[in-house]
């Protein structure tokens, strides 16, 4: 089979003789010691071939292609016949600047008729890291800006490459311009989210107003959302995620959402978990938009994320969110009720919950209570930088205490949670709020909740300053974790769960004093296609061993790698790792690429060993 592939790869390498790798641990960025800049030398191709390496005609000013900006481009590819291009510089990143952002404007054109084979490729590296991979599939009119945080290299000398490969059919042409690689301080202080012109929409703000019946399973009331567009590509639509209405029978749902305005509303999709909503007109790079609708939910009975156990409800993913978009389309994918399926940017939320005077309805963010209509009581819960608003409501019993790195803790309890649990449990949370702190930046929300019911089925469930829980010390430490690995540093969670899952187990050992000596005395491997990194729809059709390879073998994968580059580099890398992603998305490569950063050894044959791909 014919296949075309571009590749981009950021890595910071120090070719040895023999050609392995040999990676200098970047030194720690501090904001005094960092002068922005650019660092890559002619990135619009200017000044002609200088300083880049490139394959003869690839830094042209005509040809039937034409450039982003100026009078200059680098062109791979296009003859339509077997051919390989190929376009590389070494820069180099200052140590004292955390945060680097590499870009580049790329346009694909082809004359492949196909709309499912790959038959051309470009792939685009840093040094033996690949960021990302297009072909002929990709093509599109106009130039695109790829963006890729690469913050990981600070310190580093890396070689920015690129390679274009053809096959023997109709030709694809990978234009390449306007490259640059911007550096600048990163001290300790979180930055705001980084706008990724290929995640959107970007900065949602969520302003909800509802009202309870008299039990707390029934909400009515109304939903907005404004957001930005980040990306150079116009947005003609947007999805909500009505994640709970997997819960119910489509088309009849536990979730509505009705009367939209700010565009036209589609008929559910994806099994009524997937409302599309087209815009009035397409929305450009950095211009807004505001959707509402009303909104109904019903909670089904059970102890779930979503559902009522007696008096006491959980409401879970209740609330519609912003699906995203970035290089690979819009996320839509399907409900998992074995994990998680979740992808969302971070987002604030203003949420006012009007419900009678004898409920408590802990939520996410920083809650005030007011007096309502007679009997009723209004509590409006506010969240910045959040991915994610969950609440609950009943008759529980609450205790709350201050951790000692000064974070306010709520414990709330069903009925048949003797008070000594509920005291235990607050103890362990401060504890595992303090823990994960030291090792991974501040907590940078006010305030964290967590509702104890023995009768979850699921053990455990996190969503931002709110967690359900069983009365367990390691399944709340590991459900706390999840505040920085899910929270503030996001995935995808549906596509790379091990991002999050792994990383919280591996954080829960540490916080609990546990080595992950022995990790690996009953590993047996169910078949050559399972791998840590595999996504939810290979673990929803193998569950049985999503637990076992997902939190078992990813953090002793992790417990593993702090034993081949030492505790130091360890701590170091993670710390490291969550600040240049806070309130951001992580991905695989991205983690890879810091970790080979962090070490003079090779880790290729690491992650192959651990079965960790991407």
């Amino acid at each position: 089979m014919r296949t075309r592939l571009i590749t981009f790869v950021t890595g910071a390498v120090l070719l040895a003789a023999a050609g392995t790798a040999n990676l200098t641990t970047p030194t720690p960025a501090h904001a005094a010691d960092c002068a922005g800049a650019q660092v890559v030398t002619n990135g619009g191709f200017e000044s002609g071939g200088s300083p880049w390496s490139a394959s003869s005609g690839v830094i042209t000013s005509g040809g039937g292609q034409a450039p982003h900006a100026g009078g200059a481009f680098a062109w791979l590819d296009g003859y339509g016949s077997s051919h390989t291009d190929s376009l590389s510089q070494t820069v180099s990143l200052p140590a004292g600047c955390g945060n680097a952002t590499l870009t580049y404007w790329l346009h694909i054109d082809t004359a492949e008729t196909t709309t499912s084979v790959a038959y051309d490729k470009l792939t685009a590296k840093i040094g033996s890291t690949t960021l990302a991979t297009y072909s002929n599939l990709d093509a599109k009119a106009g130039y695109l800006q790829k963006t890729f945080d690469v913050s990981a290299f600070a310190g580093q000398s890396v070689s920015l490459s690129f390679s274009g490969v053809e096959d023997s059919g109709l030709q694809t042409s990978f234009v390449l311009d306007d490259l640059a690689l911007n550096v600048s301080g990163g001290g300790t202080t979180p930055p705001d989210p980084p706008t990724d012109p290929t995640r959107t929409p970007a900065a949602p703000a969520y302003t909800v107003n509802l009202t309870s019946d008299a039990s707390g399973a029934t909400w009515t009331g109304h939903e907005s959302v404004s957001f930005t567009n980040a990306s150079p590509t116009p947005l003609t639509e947007v999805y909500l995620r009505l994640w709970d209405n997997y819960h119910g029978s489509c088309p009849s749902t536990p979730i509505t959402a009705t009367n939209v305005t700010g565009g036209s509303a589609a008929p559910l999709s994806v099994s009524c978990t997937a409302l599309k909503v087209t815009l009035p007109a397409p929305l450009g790079q950095g211009r807004s938009a505001t959707v509402g609708f009303d909104l109904g939910i019903v909670v089904p009975s059970g102890a779930d994320r979503f559902g009522h156990d007696g008096a006491f409800n959980f409401l879970g993913n209740a609330l519609p969110v912003l699906a995203v978009r970035d290089a690979a389309g819009w996320h839509l994918d399907p409900y998992t009720n074995n994990g998680e399926s979740f992808y969302s940017l971070a987002s604030d939320f203003d949420v006012t919950l009007d419900h009678p005077d004898g409920l408590l309805v802990p939520a996410t963010g920083t809650s005030v209570d007011t007096p309502g209509t007679a009997g009723r009581t209004v509590t409006r819960a506010t969240a910045a930088k959040v991915r994610d608003f969950a609440w609950a409501a009943g008759p529980f019993s609450k205790i709350s205490g201050t951790s000692p790195g000064g974070v306010k803790v709520n414990v709330y309890a069903v009925s048949g949670i003797s008070s000594a649990d509920s005291q235990s449990m607050l103890t362990t949370a401060e504890s595992a709020l303090d823990a994960h702190a030291q090792r991974f930046g501040a907590y940078p929300y006010t305030e964290a909740d967590a509702v104890l019911d023995n009768n979850f089925w699921f053990g455990g469930m996190e969503y931002p300053g709110f967690v359900l829980d069983l009365v367990s010390t390691t399944a709340l430490t590991h459900e706390f974790g999840h505040q920085w690995f899910y929270g503030i540093v996001g995935d995808d969670e549906y596509n790379s769960p091990w991002l999050d899952e792994a990383f919280t187990d591996y954080a829960t050992d540490l916080a609990l004093g546990k080595t992950g000596s022995g990790c690996w005395n009953s590993v047996s491997w169910a078949s050559s296609a399972e791998k840590i990194s595999n996504s939810m729809a290979y673990w929803d059709a193998h569950s049985s061993r999503y637990s076992t390879v997902v939190y078992g073998y990813g953090k002793c994968a992790l417990h593993d790698l702090r034993r081949l580059i030492g505790d130091g580099a360890m701590t170091k890398l993670l710390h490291d790792y969550a600040q240049a992603h806070w309130y951001g998305v992580s991905t695989t490569a991205e983690f890879k690429a810091a970790a080979q950063a962090a070490t003079g050894t090779d880790l290729t044959s690491f992650w192959t060993q651990h079965r960790i791909d991407g």
